[in-house]
């Protein structure tokens, strides 16, 4: 038998037609609670549980570093006759370093153009430019004769540290790029070669130097 201090029990049943029927004995009397204070009940929990999961430090995002653009330079892609898986693996890799992209460009491999695109970059404020391709000893690879005239102070440590985890991890045209790295403003641009080894690698060893780069600009 009930104690008179006892709490509800709720019950879930069929009412015969296929619906579930919420009911309760509170204490001894067999009342039923009104299904519409039951449906206010739900929404108040969720609505605490959502307002502290918000408040958890674990589950807040983190910082971005920065806005980042990517450059991809291929003359088939910028042509329309076959789409760069590049583009989309630099953006994934960025954004798991920490920067958030604002957008993916294709140019071919024409000095205006990679310089328009990063230029453009530079004007709009975005932190990093990180061009992919043409660094190459190729008719078409241009990118570093296109960025040297953008670029203010060369960051010639960045250069060697790409080449010298490329030839480490045999990213052969990693190890080999004639790719630049340098300030344009206080937007650091880099180059780096365009086989998917040397893209992992070159953005491996890049991320956390952006950082410090972009870290060091902001404190001034």
């Amino acid at each position: 038998m009930s104690k008179g201090n006892d709490p509800p029990v709720v019950r879930v049943t069929g009412d015969g037609g296929g619906r579930t029927v919420r009911e309760t004995a509170m204490n001894n009397l067999g009342s039923t609670i009104d299904p519409e204070d039951v449906v206010a009940a739900d929404a108040a929990a969720r609505e605490f549980v959502q307002r502290h999961r918000d408040d958890d430090p674990v589950a807040a995002p983190v910082d971005e570093i920065g806005r980042a653009l990517v450059v991809v330079i291929d003359d088939r892609a910028a042509h329309g006759e076959r789409p760069s898986p590049l583009g989309p693996l630099v953006r994934e890799l960025l954004a798991e370093a920490g920067f958030h992209v604002d957008a993916t460009v294709t140019v071919p491999g024409d000095e205006i153009e990679i310089r328009n695109a990063v230029n453009t970059a530079v004007i709009g404020g975005i932190d990093l430019v990180v061009s992919v391709g043409g660094v190459g000893v190729g008719a078409r690879d241009v990118a570093p004769e296109a960025t040297e005239p953008l670029l203010d102070r060369r960051l010639r440590g960045i250069e060697e540290a790409v080449r010298s985890s490329g030839l480490a991890a045999g990213a052969t045209d990693g190890g080999l790029s004639r790719g630049l790295a340098g300030l344009s403003g206080q937007t650091l641009v880099v180059n780096i070669a365009s086989s998917r080894a040397a893209v992992r690698d070159g953005m491996a060893t890049v991320a956390p130097l952006a950082k410090y780069v972009i870290e060091s600009i902001s404190e001034f």
